[in-house]
């Protein structure tokens, strides 16, 4: 009964002691913090790919450079069958540059040839500028241009007699007549050749003194046939294309003023034109020679056509000479545009070579 009593009692104490220290129910067990997120790492942006590289564009094939062979064979093609020089056959042609001649040909029933001699008029133009230009060491006074350009007022010219000399022929008819109302105009004709010579030294030449002057200055080989400075020489092809070919080689001091001081001379779009022999474009003239600026037909060559159909060029470009020779023994500034006509068909299928 003792032990019964002891454990009962001791059970009891126990029981005390649980329910002081917060008794019944166990403590919950507390609840882990569970650990921070970690922050996500954000994915590298793609790298673009990169743009496809275009394919290079094929630079485009030079046009090759015509040979001298096919330059040749196109000038002669054009002067035998391009209207313009159907029209005004027979006659010789030749193309050159500054070493020389480099293609030439004849065409038409007993054309001419290289040596044959002939008047070549207004051809003779070019010749006494360029003379001009080499006496004055290139640089050219305001008179030389004023005289040279065709607007000085002596433009009543007729013609010299053979036996006259510069002077003389001045002097004939009315050749040296001044008409004020003209001063500063365009208007072709010799007068103004005809005073600057008088007046410059050559006053007392006749023919022959005349070429000997001419040719010792410009190392040419001319004739006079009448001592007129814009349209006494009478020569051959031969001759005056190597006169060109001194040009074109820089020889010569009118190479540097081709071009140069131009003045118009179309009467019907120029204020200050009175007469010009090609009636159908607006041309310029310069130092004894035609510019061949048109806007609608002329490629800029500088030429000196003469009456009777003699036709000398320069290219624009200065690389190339030409010389279209035939004489049609009539007096008609129109003989010298027909020639004209042809010779920029030669011209322009030598510079392309090929015809058409």
């Amino acid at each position: 009964m003792m032990d019964r009593a002891r454990a009962l009692a001791t059970l009891t104490l126990l029981s005390s002691l649980v329910a002081a220290c917060g008794g019944g129910s166990p403590a919950p067990a507390p609840t882990p913090t569970p650990p921070p997120s970690p922050t996500p790492t954000p994915a590298p942006a793609p790298t673009p790919a990169p743009a496809p590289t275009p394919a290079p564009t094929p630079a485009p094939t030079p046009t090759p450079t015509p040979t001298i062979a096919q330059r040749a064979a196109a000038a002669a093609s054009a002067a035998s069958a391009a209207a313009d020089c159907v029209a005004v056959q027979p006659f010789y042609w030749s193309v050159g540059d500054a070493t020389g001649k480099l293609g030439d040909g004849s065409v038409g029933t007993a054309p001419p040839v290289a040596s044959t001699v002939m008047a070549i008029a207004s051809a003779s133009k070019l010749v006494y500028g360029a003379y001009v230009a080499e006496e004055r060491g290139g640089a050219l006074t305001d008179t030389d241009v004023h005289y040279l350009t065709f607007v000085s007022g002596y433009t009543d010219f007729d013609a010299c007699l053979q036996d006259q000399t510069v002077a003389t022929c001045e002097a004939y008819e009315s050749n040296g007549t001044y008409e004020a109302a003209n001063d500063g105009k365009f208007y072709y004709g010799g007068g103004h050749m005809e005073k600057h010579a008088n007046d410059n030294g050559l006053a007392a030449l006749d023919n022959a003194g005349l070429a000997s002057a001419i040719d010792a200055t410009l190392g040419t080989s001319f004739n006079y046939s009448q001592p007129q400075l814009a349209g006494g020489i009478y020569t051959s092809a031969a001759a005056y294309g190597g006169f060109l070919q001194g040009i074109v080689g820089g020889q010569l001091q009118i190479a540097a003023l081709l071009g140069t001081h131009p003045v118009c001379t179309q009467p019907s779009t120029c204020a200050t034109a009175v007469y010009s022999p090609i009636p159908d474009e607006a041309d310029h003239y310069s130092i004894g020679h035609w510019v061949e600026d048109d806007p609608s037909v002329g490629d800029g060559a500088f030429s000196s056509p003469g009456a009777f159909g003699f036709y000398p060029w320069v290219s624009h470009d200065k690389a190339w000479w030409g010389v279209l020779a035939r004489s049609a023994k009539v007096s008609d500034e129109q003989e010298g545009v027909a020639s004209m006509l042809c010779g920029r068909q030669i011209r322009a299928a030598w510079v392309a070579g090929q015809y058409p």
